[in-house]
């Protein structure tokens, strides 16, 4: 079924057919396309359009259709084929349970503010259903934070040791990074959340539609202030692309470090058995496919937000047939979340850490010179001088293969006599951590506070 056709002499070839067809894809929004019908019907009865016996048969008749979609999913995936779009389904299945009345459902609506208000619809029930899953993610991360509040790591630079960090500090630093990750999803939402029903083909509707009336029904906060720009408008859509993009970033950056501390070479974590994979040849492998493809999918999400970006970049006002390739890039990013957080939940829920390696690594290579240097500067050097003289003390360390704390207090005072026995308890490791006590430092009081800070936020999440 076409809702056009009246003004030309042939049907559509197959080739354009096939090429036009987008219910492959957007029968995803079959359940948004029937409310905003059960909506409009009942605008168009406020408007003088529809009879009220005619509005109610038509919400019967859509709700009914809804049940239907809702426990038969195969009968919408069968029907693929045999219709143009999602709206031509939903319109022939109106017209076959209530006959010429339902016809009536498209007064002064175009598909191009009905395709837009599907649109906005899913796209805003994707962003709380993102967020939801983002805050279960949050609390394993917190989880693990409480767990591991003792576990000393040692913190990188340029991926070279730089300063030791209790492990809990790591975890709330994605912590933090996915609560950014809401608050963009949630502002997405919120520019969402504006409703462009009542725009029409590009002009606005030629009967009296009660826009605001409608934007209640839908739970949209507001209504397009231009009919032009609201057929035409997918910021919203990019601004999904880009958080989806962002929050695949921090995903992937955490799948990276964990791999690299699941490794021989670093040794800090076993991941699960059951979310690693071994190899066809190697007997002994364990691989981290878990991570690895999570790293590799953010790439394909990135494809996506930049698929729509060229597709949008020369378009002229107002709708383009270029606009239906908005759905099947949000689509599979959608999908591509919904594999890849469950996924990271389950890895960092069920790894194990290992302790003591962590700790021996964090007390080699010299992560407690800034400590020493910082110590040099209380008795009153320069920070630019005390770099200076612990930078040749860590070379003589070097050449002698041994630590910093193992030197003896001669040899510190060989470089200056600033140095008192004091130092010994500076540059311990725990000393270390615990120095770093400003906010937002890794000192043990700092991350309970994060912690408990976090828990306050989490349970805000909606």
């Amino acid at each position: 079924m076409n809702l056009w056709g009246g003004r030309f002499r042939r049907t559509s070839a197959p080739e354009f057919s096939k090429l036009n067809n987008s219910f492959r894809f957007d029968h995803r929004l079959v359940f948004y396309d029937i409310d905003g019908s059960i909506a409009y019907s009942k605008a168009l009865h406020q408007a003088g359009v529809l009879k009220i016996t005619e509005a109610a048969a038509i919400q019967r008749a859509l709700r009914s259709l809804e049940k239907e979609c809702a426990a038969k999913p195969q009968s919408v995936l069968d029907a693929l084929e045999k219709y143009e779009d999602v709206h031509s389904f939903v319109e022939a299945k109106l017209v076959e349970r209530v006959g010429e009345i339902g016809k009536k459902i498209h007064t002064g609506r175009s598909r191009n503010d009905q395709v837009s208000t599907d649109f906005r619809l899913y796209i805003r029930g994707q962003c709380q259903r993102l967020r939801r899953a983002i805050a279960s993610l949050m609390r394993v991360l917190l989880l693990n934070a409480q767990r591991d509040l003792t576990a000393i790591l040692p913190g990188y630079t340029h991926l070279q040791r730089a300063q030791p960090i209790l492990f809990a500090h790591y975890w709330m630093a994605y912590f933090e990074m996915f609560s950014r990750d809401l608050d963009r999803l949630a502002s997405t939402a919120q520019r969402a959340n504006v409703m462009p029903l009542g725009s029409g083909a590009l002009a606005g509707s030629g009967f009296p539609i009660d826009r605001d009336f409608l934007a209640r029904e839908l739970g949209f906060n507001s209504v397009t202030a231009n009919s032009l720009d609201a057929v035409s408008d997918r910021d919203y859509v990019v601004e999904f692309l880009s958080a989806s993009s962002i929050l695949m970033m921090h995903l992937s950056r955490l799948a990276e470090d964990l791999i690299l501390y699941s490794t021989a070479e670093f040794d800090f974590i076993e991941l699960n058995d059951a979310l690693t994979s071994g190899s066809s040849l190697m007997p002994q492998k364990k691989n981290p496919d878990a991570l690895e493809l999570t790293r590799g999918k953010t790439g394909r999400v990135y494809g996506n937000l930049h698929r729509l970006l060229v597709t949008l970049k020369a378009l002229p006002l107002a709708y383009n047939k270029d606009l239906q390739e908005d759905k099947e890039p949000v689509f599979d990013t959608v999908d591509t979340l919904d594999a890849v957080l469950p996924a990271m939940i389950a890895v960092i829920r069920t790894l194990r850490v290992k302790r003591d390696k962590m700790r021996q690594t964090a007390g080699s290579g010299f992560l407690n010179a800034t400590d020493c240097a910082d110590y040099l500067v209380r008795k009153g050097l320069p920070f630019r001088a005390a770099h200076e003289i612990v930078g040749r003390i860590v070379l003589h360390a070097l050449r002698k293969r041994t630590r910093l704390e193992q030197l003896s207090l001669e040899e510190f005072r060989s470089f200056t006599p600033d140095f008192g026995p004091d130092v010994f308890k500076v540059i311990e490791l725990k000393k270390s951590i615990e120095g770093k006590s400003v906010k937002g430092g890794t000192a043990t009081r700092q991350v309970q506070r994060a912690i408990q800070d976090a828990k306050r936020y989490l349970n805000q999440i909606q």
